[in-house]
């Protein structure tokens, strides 16, 4: 979800109610101690009681493989008073794991429970401290370990990405290794992973025996999906919820330009309508007309062709 699920998008999804609460995009820690204001970059919710404007609580998360310096971190992070602190063991990124970050980790289940103990002495204990993490590197071996070792470090909930390193974002998803670590761990157990409806949903429950469900890119590419799985999971009304869509695809268009250099406003709009295309026809022909265009007027303009309300000139 890096580059995704920024602020921006969690500002506009969470519009729509339903969500526990949102997790930030990972902080990487490397050598030093952050300072406040690299916190306050990737979360700006932080300035707001850590929470978006609708209410939802945002949780921060970060990704290291140090521990006294995780902790360190955590501790400068636990000042600004975050509704949560995240540790990610999940991203399969290239460019993380070659840095010793993220899922390159589930190898070593002793340095995940060496990096929980040292965050859990850090996080003052009215901060809820969880973690996410894939089933591996490679393969499933060593996913009880790694799940073990970091509920006995002190993480009070974990977040399980149904697939290893290797598998990507490639399905399926296997949720029955859910239930699996729920078995081997006395901490809640979050299912991640491939849910896209609300018949996914109901799928990834039954098989991985799991109570609550993280939604990732199935949130992005449908934004109602919280609501109608709070709702019972019934049909959506794809014309209306189109409707519904358009003043959020507006707000995300102006707050991006605002955040963003102009010349790259385009690409992130692009970004979010490829992912709503899997279940909007409108989006698909939005996404035709925009996918050319590199300059922000133009975009501003097929927008409002559209009917996307543009409340100022895009420049």
């Amino acid at each position: 979800m890096e580059g995704l699920a920024d602020d921006v998008l969690r500002e506009v999804l969470t519009r729509v109610d339903g969500y526990d609460h949102a997790v930030t995009e990972f902080i990487r820690v490397s050598g030093s101690v952050l300072p406040a204001r690299a916190f306050r970059r990737t979360a700006p919710e932080l300035q707001a009681g850590s929470a978006t404007s609708s209410g939802t609580p945002v949780r921060v998360q970060l990704l290291g493989s140090d521990p006294p310096c995780m902790a360190d971190n955590a501790a400068r992070l636990a000042r600004l008073n975050p509704a949560g602190i995240d540790l990610n063991f999940g991203c399969p990124a290239p460019t993380v794991n070659r840095h010793r970050g993220g899922a390159a980790l589930l190898d070593e289940p002793e340095l995940l429970h060496a990096i929980a103990c040292a965050v859990r002495k850090a996080v003052p204990r009215h901060i809820p401290f969880t973690a996410k993490m894939r089933l591996g590197v490679a393969d499933t071996a060593r996913a009880l370990d790694c799940a073990r070792a970091l509920a006995d470090g002190g993480v009070e909930d974990l977040v399980v990405h149904a697939r290893t390193k290797a598998d990507g974002y490639r399905p399926p998803a296997h949720w029955e290794w859910v239930g699996r670590v729920a078995d081997a761990v006395a901490v809640p157990v979050v299912a991640n992973g491939e849910v896209w409806s609300a018949d996914d949903w109901r799928r990834c429950r039954a098989v991985s025996g799991a109570a609550d469900v993280m939604l990732g890119r199935g949130a992005v590419a449908d934004p109602f999906l919280v609501r109608r799985i709070r709702g019972g999971g019934g049909a959506a009304d794809r014309d209306e919820e189109w409707r519904e869509l358009l003043p959020l695809i507006g707000e995300f268009w102006l707050r991006v330009l605002a955040k963003v250099e102009s010349r790259h406003a385009p690409g992130r709009l692009k970004q979010w309508l490829g992912l709503l295309r899997r279940n909007f026809p409108q989006a698909e022909r939005l996404y035709g007309e925009v996918r050319a265009k590199k300059d922000a007027l133009a975009v501003g303009h097929v927008l409002a062709c559209h009917g996307v309300p543009v409340l100022k000139a895009a420049a």
